[in-house]
This record gives C-alpha cells, structure tokens and sequence, in this order.
C-alpha cells in the first residue's frame, strides 16, 4: 500500500517556509490551516491578530486562541492563497509553526520551565542587590565615596545579566512587537525596566548617591511571577483536554487492502479502513462496526456505567473500550474528527468566542499602550519642567510606566474562564466557549425536554401484551439511532441485525426495509395517517411493517435522579422553568403530575419548540434550553444557552454550549452554580483593577511612588485578581 510523505508539523517552522499548502486540510468544502502562533500576550495582540487576518480578502472565518496560541483560519475561496496568513503574521511580529496538540504541551512545559529559571535567578539575584543596597542605606552617613561606588559596582555586575538573562521574556516580545511597527504591553515593561537600568548605570559611572538596580531586578521579578502563575494556571487548566486527547490510542491494528496487518498511528488512518481492535482495547476514531456484534464500555462517551451492546453497522465512537472478542470495525472520522478530537477541542475552543467582559478587557489594552506612554511622557515633561532635575523625571515616568501595567485588567475575565472550564471538566462538563459562562449566568427561565433528560426510559416494556417479535423487528431499525427511544427498544430486544437502508427522520422517527418490505418507527403521525386507538394513543412510540397495522410499543419510563432536588434549586435560585417535549401530551401531563410542573407542553414538534424560545425571547426571558434530539436542535440554537446531555445526537451536541453527564441532573446545577459564580468573580476582578488604578496612577504621577513599591503593587494586583478567581473552584451560587 502506497503512502505519501508529507512534512513533519513538529520539524518545520512555517516562518521559514514559502508555502503554507501542505498544511492546509479540506473538510466538507472548507480550506483550514491551523497554526501555534508565539508572542500573543494579551487581548490587544489577539484583537490585532484577528482583525488582520480576518480582513484578508477570502477569509470566511479566523479564531485566535490566546491562551493556547492556536490560530484557526478557513476559507472557502478557490483562488485564496494561504501565503498571507504567513506573510501577515511574520509582519505583525508573531512566528508561527503548525499547530499540534503534543508539541503545544511540550511547549507549555518549556514556556513554565523558562520562567520558573527566569524568575529563580531574578529573585536570588534581586536578594543579594537589595542586601547591598540596605548596606548602602544603613551606612550613607559613614561609608566613603569609594565604597559606595564599590558597592553600586558590585550591584551592577549583578544587575546586567541578570536583567539580559531573566527580562528576555518581555524583550523579545517586545522587540518583535516595534520590528513590526506595534506595539504591545511588553514594550512599556521593557521599557521602564531598561531606563531603571540605565539611570542606575548613570548614577553609578557619575559618582551618585542612589541606583536603582534593585527596582529593576524585583520588577523582573514580581512580574515573572504573575507570568510563572498564569502559565502554570493555563497548562493546568487545558491538562484535563490534552489528557483526553491522549485517550486516542498511538497506534492501530489496521486490516491491509490485500490482506494482512500492519501497525500504524491513529492520525495516519483514512476514511474507510479496516481495524481490528482487540479485547481491552480503546477505539481511537469514529467507525462503523463491521462484525456481528460488540460489547463496548461507553462511560467516558456517553455517560452509559453499563456495557453496551452494539450491531453490525452501529456508529461507534472513539474513546470506547472492546469488553468483547476482537472485532472489525471500518473508520468512519479521521483522529481530529472523531468524538474524542472534538471533546479535546471544547476546551480550547473556550477562549475563541470571548465575552462581553473579556472584549472590554481587549478594548481596555488595546488603548492602554498609547494612554500609559502618554501619562509616562507627561510625567517626564511635568517633572522636568517643575524641578529642572532629569533624574526625578526619569524616576517618575518609570514608576507611572511600571505602575500602570494593566496585567490585572487582562487577566481579571480570562483566568476566570479558565478556572471555571477546568473545573467543569473535573466534573463531567465540556464547555464550548466563553461566552457560555456569562450566556448560562444570565438565563432566568429553563426549558427542558421530557425523554432523555429529565427522564429515562427503562429497558423493559410494560406488561400490555406487546409481542416479543414486534419488539425484536423494531429494534432492527432501532439500532442504527442513539435517540433514548430507540436505545430502549434495543435493550429489550433479543440480539439481531440491523435493517436495511435506515434514516432518521427529524421529530418524526425512523424509516427503512426489513426483510424487503418497508417499515417505519416513531410517533403515530409517521407511521400511520389515521388516528391512535384510544386504548393506546398514549403510547410514545409505534412500529410498522407493510401489511400489518401499526403496533403500539409503550415504554416504563422512570425520573431521572435528581430532578426534584434540581428543580428545587431552580427555584431558589428565582429561575422559572417549564418542559416543551414531543411526547403525547398525556404523558407529559403525567410527568408534570409527578415532578410537581406546572408549565408542560406535549406533542410540541421541532418547529413548535423553537418558536416557544423565539417567543420568551420576544417576552424579554433569557433561555436556558436543554435537550439531546433532532427535535430540540432548532430550539437549543435559538436559546441564549443550550446544554446536551451525554450521549445526545451530534445535532444537539453540535448546537449546544455545553454537555454533561447523563447519569443524574447534578451536571446541570453544577453549569448554573459556576456560571453565576464566574460572573460574580470576573465582575469583582475588574472592580478590584479598575479601584487599584483609580489609586494608584495619581501617586504614581505625584511621584511618591518608586519603581520598587510600582513593581511590588502592580504584582500584586495580579495575584489578587488571580487568587480571587480560584475562588470559582469553590461553588456557591454566587
């Protein structure tokens, strides 16, 4: 079997590159590269990075990611040359290599290192230059000339490699933001560390009393540890999705096209080979199963604690275990399309569609730059005009530029998303994207559906006499849906194939042939023309075969655990809630009874749904709708928040803001209890940054501020804002 060698995403550097075309992947239509861009340190650089990228002529869509550095470009365009993105990029200042999940780990871990050494050895040396510093302060009456130049001296060979070794962080970012004619928020912390230096060096070469080499080796210091904090917090935080990630197995047995196996890496599988996975082991894509049939553990999937049984043709997903013998599956997605590929991608696709807080954060740097050079110019001017004397000046235009560093308004909504996602995941919950916090916090009515998600549906039939054969030939169609309905006809079915030719039909129900005759599975209305018997016009699901009349399959349907202590809570938390479910409205009414519902709608189709939420909307409610069917898709897109239970088909999923685990309703307290407790920390945080400069930019500018104590403050501001978001780690309903 032929294979075509392309190049290595983990040995070439796409900077130096002439052509970015062997990294471009075609998905249905649509052109994608995906790149790790370095050097993006704040919402400035990734409001400047979209907004060029995004205005080259051809490009449909570009998400920037700032806490991973991966870029996401695509366009539909058949002329568009992927050239520019590299050529845009290089020229706003930020290198860029393709994006691969394993090298962006080893990077975060390299970054961590790098300013762990950085900050160890600013911090010893800022230990030694500040003993020598209090010698020359307790001695200033005594010590001679001489000695207090030794000593400046001494500070100086410290100072000078310290800051080159331990300052490279913000200068290279900040070189690369003016090579490119930008600037960023590196570039006035550079700025006010190299003029400390220098008046230091100043000072000593003329005999002065005073250097300030201790203010600029503890501002390193201070700032590399709120930059050693914030790395360490995000490699953390996108731990649990690269963990997930590495659940896809390295290598595969793959059936070759002429027989015989060959070992190979998942990411190297094509659309429709043929894999052999053993007993124990986990599938790394997407595929159709080929044998006769499986017994797969899909906890980690769809939430299910008890084994399933799958048939020739089901749709497996990656992540699932073989409890079995050997079985032969046929590769349905590719590693990055897989059901695993996409979990491990909602994390990091947190950051990609930022909040309302997080854009007035970007706004806030963005004007920064100029506003703090301003103030820091003005300060110079003013002093220099008040007192004659340059070294005062110089003295306070560092303190107002290292003062003013906005480290807390950057981070005061992003480290919040990212203890709040991380904290979700531990429990069971992906998140799709920022903004979903905020969205989900704001909600005040829920909508949920019936089967699926406030109940579930036991595996038995009741005892109404319905035929065992009945049962047996409807799960033939069944088989081939995730829908709860047809999972439950299947589990009260004898072993069988699947039938022929079988296609969902959105809010309606199944159709295909069985042993060539048409059949049909779903509501009344799709299998018959006529009315429902009155005996059984309460059944939720009927079966059809050509040549026999409809058959009535009533289901045990049982609560959910949970649901009552979640409605509840609801309550105490002042939000109304209601249920829209397809179902025959008298069971529906019967779920009401029982659960203590008042507002409950049966018999709702697709459309019906979506245009209740179009109509609370309408009212002024924000709505939380939460589903897993084809019927609820509409209704989950139009809401302002959607949630999907585990196992909900990708319709749903794909529609929704989050998922959670299926086995009980706590996951969806836990989204409402982080998501008004993150709002209520990014809303403190951007108090607390916005009180610090309201005091702490005037003393700067009166100059009763030295670099030292604007280091120490600016610092810590940001551990303030930091600590105060890992509170969202703690609950509360806040």
């Amino acid at each position: 079997m032929g294979t075509v060698t392309s190049p290595s995403f983990a040995e070439i550097d796409l900077g130096t590159q002439s052509s970015a075309a062997p990294f471009v992947r075609e998905k249905n239509g649509r052109s994608e590269l995906i790149l790790a861009v370095t050097g993006a340190k704040c919402g400035g650089c990734l409001s400047k990075i979209e907004k060029n990228i995004g205005g080259l002529e051809g490009v449909d869509h570009v998400r920037m990611n700032l806490t991973t550095g991966r870029l996401v470009v695509d366009w539909t365009a058949t002329g568009f040359n992927p050239d520019l993105i590299l050529k845009t990029l290089s020229g706003l200042g930020y290198p860029s290599k393709p994006f691969d999940p394993d090298q962006m780990d080893q990077s975060r871990l390299k970054r961590e290192k790098g300013l762990l050494a950085a900050m160890a050895v600013a911090g010893f040396a800022a230990a030694n230059i500040m003993l020598l510093s209090v010698s020359i302060w307790a001695g200033a009456d005594e010590m001679s000339y001489e000695t207090r130049t030794l000593l400046h001296w001494v500070s100086a060979l410290i100072a000078v490699p310290v800051v080159a070794f331990s300052g490279r962080p913000f200068f290279q970012s900040a070189f690369g933001a003016l090579k490119s004619g930008h600037v960023n928020m590196d570039v006035p912390i550079s700025l006010a560390v190299i003029l400390a230096l220098g008046l230091s060096i100043y000072e000593t070469i003329h005999g002065g009393e005073h250097s300030y080499f201790d203010a600029a080796v503890m501002l390193l210091f201070f700032l590399l540890i709120g930059r050693f904090l914030e790395a360490r917090l995000q490699r953390q935080a996108y731990k649990a999705a690269d963990d997930l990630a590495a659940l896809q197995a390295v290598t595969v047995t793959r059936i070759g096209k002429v027989g015989g196996y060959e070992t190979v890496a998942s990411h190297k599988l094509e659309l429709g080979d043929d894999l052999i996975i053993a007993t124990g082991e986990r599938l790394p894509v997407d595929a159709t199963l080929t044998s006769p049939s499986a017994t797969l553990n899909t906890s980690l999937v769809t939430g299910e604690s008890l084994p399933m049984d799958e048939h020739k043709g089901s749709r497996i997903y990656a992540g699932s275990i073989n409890l079995g013998d050997p079985i032969h599956v046929r590769v349905a997605s590719r590693t990055d399309d897989s059901l695993i590929g996409e979990i491990s991608k909602l994390l990091d696709a947190g950051e990609q569609k930022r909040s309302k807080y997080r854009q007035i954060a970007d706004k806030a740097a963005e004007i920064y730059v100029p506003a703090v050079h301003t103030l820091a110019a003005a300060a110079l001017v003013g002093w220099l005009m008040a007192t004659g004397d340059i070294r005062i000046a110089l003295y306070t235009a560092i303190s107002v530029l290292v003062i003013t560093c906005p480290c807390a308004l950057a981070l005061a909504a992003p480290v919040v998303q990212i203890v709040a996602a991380g904290r979700l995941f531990q429990n069971g919950i992906f998140l799709k994207s920022g903004d979903a916090l905020e969205r989900i916090a704001a909600c005040d009515h829920v909508i949920f559906d019936k089967t699926g998600t406030l109940t579930e549906l036991n595996p038995d039939f009741e005892d109404d006499g319905t035929s065992r054969d009945d049962i047996n030939l409807a799960a033939e169609l069944a088989r081939a849906s995730r829908h709860p309905l047809s999972r439950a006809v299947v589990n009260a079915a004898c072993p069988g194939p699947v039938a022929d030719d079988v296609t969902e039909h959105e809010g309606l129900g199944l159709s295909g042939t069985l042993h060539g005759k048409p059949a049909r599975l779903g509501s009344w209305e799709w299998v018959s023309d006529g009315k429902a018997p009155a005996q059984t016009q309460n059944a939720s699901l009927w079966f059809w075969i050509e040549g026999r009349a409809p058959v009535p399959l009533p289901l045990a349907e049982t609560i959910k655990p949970g649901a009552n202590e979640l409605l509840d809570r609801l309550t105490d938390l002042g939000i109304t809630y209601e249920v829209c479910s397809g179902d025959h409205p008298s069971r529906a009414s019967d779920l009401a009874e029982r659960l203590g519902i008042k507002n409950v709608q049966g018999g709702m189709k697709p459309t019906d749904k979506a245009a209740r939420v179009e109509a609370l909307n309408a009212s002024g409610k924000h709505v939380l709708m939460i589903g897993d069917g084809l019927n609820d898709a509409g209704a989950l897109a139009l809401a302002d928040a959607a949630l999907t239970p585990g196992g909900a088909i990708d319709v749903a999923r794909t529609a929704s803001d989050a998922g959670y685990s299926a086995d009980s309703l706590k996951g969806i307290e836990t989204v409402l209890l982080i998501a008004k407790s993150s709002r209520q920390r990014i809303r403190e945080n951007f108090s607390l940054a916005l009180i610090y400069n309201l005091i702490a930019v005037p003393i700067a500018l009166a100059g009763w501020v030295t670099p030292l104590i604007a280091a120490l403050a600016m610092s810590g501001s940001s551990i303030v804002v930091t600590l105060n978001a890992l509170r969202v780690r703690s609950g509360g309903s806040k």
